[in-house]
């Protein structure tokens, strides 16, 4: 759920949006699938979430508790293609969200979001390149960093414009 917050948007307007959803559960760490459903659109749209956000993160709560998206200590243990081959069936999830998920809440190591402007554009300006590696360029490029591709992308979203 994080990740659709964060989806084509600045850290920092994420992180506001994200902050406006969790202070609706002042009780809670983050709302889970069930507050989720009981949240209503305008609650939703308050904390900045588009409609179609709304809808995806509604879906999201819904296969939760439907068990196409599997529990943390589940996700820990499949592997990280069939998680991704799991998830990006649901409405607005695609594979950027869920190696987002991969990285950030799963800790894995070796992901390496090729599709991600931050990641190509960091690469691009490292190496001096007039354009950007396409996403397959950058797979290619990233067989190298393996199992370490993660760790390559933190560093590339740091890259400083020169």
């Amino acid at each position: 759920m994080r990740a659709i917050a964060y989806q084509q948007l600045h850290a920092r307007a994420g992180d506001a949006i994200v902050g406006r959803l969790v202070a609706l559960f002042p009780a809670l760490t983050f709302p889970g699938p069930e507050q989720m459903l009981a949240t209503t659109f305008d609650q939703l749209r308050a904390c900045g979430f588009s409609a179609s956000k709304i809808t995806t993160l509604q879906g999201i709560a819904q296969a939760t508790l439907d068990g196409v998206v599997p529990d943390y200590a589940t996700a820990r243990a499949m592997d990280d293609e069939a998680l991704i081959e799991r998830l990006v069936t649901l409405r607005g999830v695609g594979r950027w969200t869920v190696e987002m998920l991969l990285i950030y809440s799963l800790e894995r190591m070796d992901i390496l979001p090729a599709d991600d402007f931050g990641v190509r554009e960091g690469y691009r300006r490292l190496k001096g390149l007039a354009v950007q590696p396409t996403r397959k360029q950058m797979q290619e490029i990233g067989l190298a960093w393996r199992p370490y591709r993660t760790v390559a992308a933190w560093y590339l979203w740091r890259v400083p414009n020169r």
